[in-house]
């Protein structure tokens, strides 16, 4: 009897990829892969060619419609959702009301109301969710928490981060789905709870009140005035997007030409949407000032029009500072700029440019020390982070960091960022627990 715990995924877009490659090849020992459902039958099909092409059978693949009906027939254990952001609540809790666990992609979910049916269905079924915060499992933020975790700031005070999306990275966001709000819950929700959750990781904090500001200063129709625009609406077949660096081709990448230009009659969708195009409801340019329960404060920026691409961190505390800088690529070529970062498939490949990470530690009386970096560290993958990840989900590796992201992580995260946006819309300060008030 084959004892390998039974795999379905929901959401058959670019991101689905590392996941089913990991399940169908990396643990194939003790991990199947049983079927997918999408709104796309395209897409599933396209994920189950390169699954062939791997020398993995292709699974079954189900409308996204019959979703409980595809957990039920193919008897599974644990679903993965990687579908848009905003039908992320709707999937977890029908798996986990069909007696299914759940790993599901950043963010949970993309509202206050969406969180709690999670956190309620998580408790009245016992079964289990795992948010995929792969940033956990970056080999230098576990650095970071092992030396916060020893002691050598002593008490915490502030951080200050900052992290940059290049005019690639950051382009891309405004091309696809998440350029609508309804759908991704913004920037601070998307990708900025990436951060949040590190920093609540870092210093085993929760967060209490956030005070924000942030506009759409370089993308959308501002982008009339800096001189980038273009007149398209998409760039696939559109005289106007010759050398735009901005246009992404879809037609020069076999990967997503085949997962969205030879989709798009089944649904529509259209990923190479111009990004200075009308109907940009995001934000390109936030500030946020988070206080935590411990009392220390947070300030945070985020920009996604930048040249090069990369974070900063500054850990203060009553021993003295710890400062993390990575540059994943120090600038964008011309020729490079229309591409998506890394890969077609986020994530697998690494940028082109060159990058180089520090991490100092700045004690009182003492000369500063700059840490080695650890072993593991990568400039692919997230920083290798991606299959560490994968390892700890799919029960191949020990996770003594903690570093697996419950229900409860998830949520946290995701009320950081939405206190966020809320407090740009009022102008003042929110209380996190206004919004959700979490035991």
């Amino acid at each position: 009897m084959d004892a390998r715990r039974r795999y379905a995924l929901v959401g058959a877009g670019a991101r689905a990829e590392m996941f089913l490659r990991a399940l169908a090849v990396d643990h194939a020992g003790t991990a199947e892969l049983v079927a997918l459902a999408d709104v796309n039958p395209s897409r599933m099909a396209a994920h189950n060619r390169w699954l062939t092409g791997l020398g993995v059978p292709a699974v079954p693949t189900y409308p996204a419609a019959e979703f409980t009906t595809m957990l039920a027939a193919e008897r599974v254990d644990e679903v993965l959702v990687t579908s848009v952001d905003r039908t992320h609540a709707d999937y977890v809790v029908a798996a986990l009301e069909a007696g299914c666990d759940v790993i599901t992609e950043k963010p949970m979910t993309v509202d206050a109301e969406g969180c709690r049916r999670i956190l309620d269905a998580v408790e009245r079924t016992g079964k289990r969710v795992q948010v995929a915060f792969n940033y956990r499992f970056n080999p230098l933020h576990e650095a970071v928490r092992e030396v916060l975790a020893a002691g050598e700031l002593g008490e915490i005070g502030s951080v200050h981060f900052e992290w940059l999306l290049d005019v690639r990275h950051g382009a891309d966001y405004f091309r696809r789905w998440h350029r609508d709000k309804a759908n991704s819950g913004g920037l601070l929700v998307h990708k900025s709870g990436h951060h949040f959750d590190l920093v609540n990781w870092w210093l085993g904090a929760e967060p209490a009140q956030v005070y924000a500001d942030g506009r759409l200063f370089f993308y959308g129709e501002a982008g009339q005035r800096h001189g980038y625009a273009r007149d398209y609406e998409r760039a696939h077949d559109a005289p106007a997007a010759e050398g735009d660096p901005f246009a992404l081709r879809l037609r020069d990448n076999p990967r997503l030409r085949e997962l969205y230009l030879d989709a798009e009659a089944d649904d529509g969708y259209r990923r190479d949407q111009n990004v200075f195009a009308p109907g940009v409801t995001i934000e390109d340019d936030m500030a946020v000032l988070v206080r935590y329960d411990t009392g220390a404060t947070m300030t945070y920026h985020l920009t996604a029009y930048a040249p090069w691409e990369g974070y900063r961190l500054m850990v203060n505390g009553s021993r003295g500072r710890l400062e993390l800088e990575v540059v994943e690529s120090d600038h964008v070529s011309a020729a490079g700029a229309g591409e998506v970062k890394g890969a077609a498939i986020h994530g697998v490949t690494e940028a082109e440019e060159q990058g180089r990470a520090t991490l100092t530690l700045r004690p009182f009386w003492a000369p500063p020390r700059e840490l080695p970096l650890p072993a593991g560290y990568s400039r692919s993958g997230h920083g290798g982070a991606d299959s560490r990840m994968t390892d700890v989900l799919f029960g191949a590796a020990k996770d003594p960091l903690e570093r697996s992201a419950t229900a409860r992580d998830g949520a946290l995260a995701l009320l950081t960022g939405l206190a966020a946006n809320r407090s740009i819309e009022i102008g003042s300060p929110v209380r996190v627990a206004d919004l959700l008030d979490l035991p």
